[in-house]
């Protein structure tokens, strides 16, 4: 009965190691994978052990002895494996010197092997048959294997001990009881081994002892908390926070209050009843309110204004029993300061202090969202010709000109309106039509002017505005309105006011129908080019100038001026002029036998060399068309090269390295014309005749004319001169010396069928 007792308590303890190994293995502690193989390991010498005890013949008791003595082995070894990971983190394990040595290792595995040597060599244990509570038992009789087993697993046993004392002895008082735990258990269960050895007990009591250690490292390893430890880190935490942190017992006394909270409300040390009362008296009876609640509350102290954030919650037991309540009460008054500061910047110009674009339209938008918003304007103020002002005046004058304008705009606005600036020199505002006066403004920015310090200087200021009308909710086509306004008197510099109408409506209908339609007149063949002819200095025609026509099937021949600017406004010129190089170039192969010497003039645009690869282009249709890159000649205006000019000049030399003959067109009419023709690698020089013909003294024309030609002549450029429109002028520019003419004096552009006609008369 007794051994029969003992059988299902060992069975009992091989099943709790089982679970406390499965446990451990699927624990996501680090330590887990060693507690769960030292509890496993603990499992052989109990299992050995019970076979002893339940065997009636020799063969069971034998294996029982074996798969105990090498069980022990197995113990120490996976106790040396977990005494290094619990008692060193990892990065100690490489420098730590009081671990455990691994060479005891070898002489465990050692043992294992001279221990399975028995059953050959007879020289480590025997087994002896007695008879215990009325039944066989063998009993063993070591021999001096058995003695060898012993000295092996009692070192190893010492140095593991030696181990845990020094870390007990090293570690903070807090932490000590994990390690003194575990050795006591130790030493408890070593000894029980001994008592048993030198007692000759029949039956192994001591691996109880050795289950409950495998069981209390389980615990110690992987559910443990120090409970003290806790408690003081969150004392610290409590005390060290810059919160207000206030306990109360169910009953509502006040239990505690941490440093912080007694400096709040200016409370003597410990005396926690008088901090309880001035939070009341600051933020009510706060206990009162069942439940977990959390809340903002200000309190003005003079002039002064703090936030602080109250946070109540309650203490429950297991059996939800009331164990007290807690106040976390902290002052966010720079932190509110400081998310309001950031909002500000988040939605404000940084130079002016006015809404930022994003965020003016926002407002806008969700303005005009409201049902009966009444009459409103969109203003969209423009500082004209801001760019040269600042570049005149200096960039802090610049600013100081923004901010004055934004202080303007201030100055006629209350809280109905809604003002920002939309980026650059551009500004926008939402206001009732009832506060604005067409006289008064215009008054205002007629005498507009920017003073810095002791400078003072005018500056034009033009406002666009566009009526709010039922319905209209999408903002940004609200201020692309009032921009059309403002573009309506853009170069006029008398008059600062113009509102969206009826004109300009049509005129954005107009250019968005025409932009809409751009694409199909290409594909169809209603854009088309325009020869107009270029003769030289015998009248000779020796090429033309292709110049776009669009043949609109509603509104018939349209005058460039109709769509090209537009086309120049929206980018949409680079998918014209490639449509026109490339009829230039189909045109040329066409004339390759009838009409092998002309050449074609194609015109390229400033927003060419914005919207395409101009180069490329080009080049890919003489490709194409395999055509002398000779008889096209690449047109560019002078103001075109007054942007990026090093970056065009580059352009333009690689079209001369290709073949191309590259034409200055308008020359006369820029700003800086003279300086431009030194730098430009341009081999024809096309003079405009329009500026001279507007002179009232044609003696000076003349002479500009003629020292122009003669300018090209010394520079080894071909003059050509453009706006020829009778005999006179023709003679008068042979008898200069320009080469080539250009004019309705010849013809004016026409299309390809009547200019071949011409060309054959």
């Amino acid at each position: 009965m007794v051994r029969r007792a003992f059988i299902i308590v060992y069975a009992f303890l091989i099943i709790t190691l089982l679970l406390c190994g499965v446990i451990s293995c699927r624990s996501k502690k680090a330590i887990g994978r060693s507690v769960s193989i030292f509890c496993l390991s603990l499992i052989p010498p109990v299992l050995g052990n019970m076979i002893i005890i339940g065997a009636t013949t020799t063969l069971p008791a034998l294996i029982g002895c074996y798969i105990y003595y090498i069980g022990m082995d197995l113990i120490m070894q996976t106790l040396i494996m977990f005494t290094n990971r619990y008692c060193y983190a990892p990065k100690e394990m490489a420098t730590e010197r009081h671990q455990v040595p691994s060479w005891i290792s070898f002489f465990l595995l050692f043992d294992v092997i001279q221990m399975m040597m028995n059953p050959f060599l007879g020289h480590a244990f025997a087994l002896r048959e007695i008879e215990v509570y009325g039944a066989p038992y063998f009993i063993m009789e070591p021999l001096i294997g058995q003695t060898f087993h012993r000295i092996v697993c009692y070192g190893a046993l010492l140095f593991i001990m030696f181990v845990f004392v020094s870390r007990t002895i090293k570690v903070p008082k807090i932490y000590k009881e994990r390690y003194a735990v575990i050795l006591i258990s130790m030493i408890i269960g070593t000894l029980w081994q001994t008592f048993y050895i030198f007692s000759r007990t029949p039956i192994d009591r001591s691996m109880i002892g050795f289950a409950v250690f495998g069981i209390l490292i389980f615990y110690f390893s992987i559910y443990y908390r120090p409970v003290r430890l806790l408690d003081s880190i969150l004392a610290r935490m409590a005390s060290s926070t810059k919160e207000g942190v206030f306990l109360y017992e169910p009953e509502g006394r006040c239990l505690w209050v941490n440093s912080y909270g007694l400096e709040m409300t200016k409370s003597a040390l410990d005396d926690f009843e008088h901090a309880a009362r001035v939070i009341v008296d600051f933020f009510g009876d706060v206990l009162s309110v069942q439940g977990d609640i959390e809340y903002e509350r200000s309190i003005v102290s003079g002039i002064d204004e703090q936030f602080f954030t109250v946070t109540k919650g309650d203490f429950f037991d297991d059996n939800q029993k009331l164990l007290g309540t807690f106040l976390r009460i902290k002052d966010v008054t720079e932190e509110k300061m400081r998310l309001d500061r950031e909002l500000f910047m988040a939605n404000h110009d940084a130079l002016t202090r006015v809404y930022n674009r994003e965020y003016c339209l926002k407002k806008i938008s969700d303005k005009l969202r409201q049902h009966s918003l009444g009459d409103y304007y969109i203003a969209a103020i423009n500082l004209c010709d801001f760019k040269v002002f600042n570049d005149v005046f200096g960039r802090d004058f610049g600013d100081a000109a923004l901010i004055q304008v934004a202080e303007w705009m201030k100055r006629y606005s209350d809280e109905n309106c809604i003002y920002g600036r939309l980026g650059g020199d551009m500004f926008g505002s939402f206001l009732p039509k009832a506060m604005f006066d067409q006289a008064i403004v215009e008054k205002d920015l007629t005498d507009f002017s920017v003073k810095w310090g002791n400078d003072e200087h005018h500056l034009v200021v033009h406002v666009g505005f566009c009526s709010v009308d039922e319905g209209d909710e999408d903002v940004s086509v609200l201020f692309d309105r009032a921009m059309m306004a403002l573009d309506s008197i853009r170069d006029d510099y008398k008059k600062h006011v113009a509102f969206f109408d009826s004109k300009i409506r049509d005129k954005m209908l107009w250019n968005k129908e025409i932009s809409g339609e751009l694409q199909t007149a290409i594909d169809k063949g209603q854009i088309c080019p325009y020869f107009q002819p270029i003769a030289d200095r015998d009248g000779k025609i020796v090429g033309a100038e292709a110049l776009a026509r669009w043949i609109h099937p509603v509104y018939g021949f349209m005058s460039p001026a109709e769509f090209i600017p537009l086309f120049e406004e929206n980018g949409m010129i680079a998918d014209l002029d490639k449509h026109i190089w490339k009829s230039a170039c189909k045109t040329l192969a066409d004339w390759e036998k009838k009409y092998p010497n002309l050449f074609i003039s194609v015109n390229v645009s400033p927003k060419d060399f914005f919207m395409s690869d101009v180069l490329s282009d080009i080049m890919s249709y003489v490709l194409e068309y395999d055509i002398d890159p000779g008889k096209l000649r690449i047109e560019v205006t002078e103001t075109s090269m007054m942007r990026d000019t090093d970056d065009r000049i580059k352009v333009l030399e690689e079209f001369r390295k290709q073949g191309f003959i590259v034409e200055m067109d308008d020359f006369g009419s820029g700003y800086s014309s003279l300086n431009m023709l030194k730098d430009m690698p341009v081999d024809v020089l096309k003079i405009d005749m329009k500026f001279l013909s507007k002179t009232s003294d044609e003696r000076k024309a003349d002479i500009i004319v003629k020292n122009v030609i003669r300018l090209s002549e010394d520079l080894d450029i071909t003059s050509l001169a453009e706006g020829v429109e009778t005999e006179k002028h023709f003679n008068k520019l042979n008898d200069f010396g320009c080469t080539l003419f250009q004019g309705y004096y010849f013809s004016k552009p026409l299309p390809l069928e009547e200019f071949e006609a011409m060309l054959k008369e």
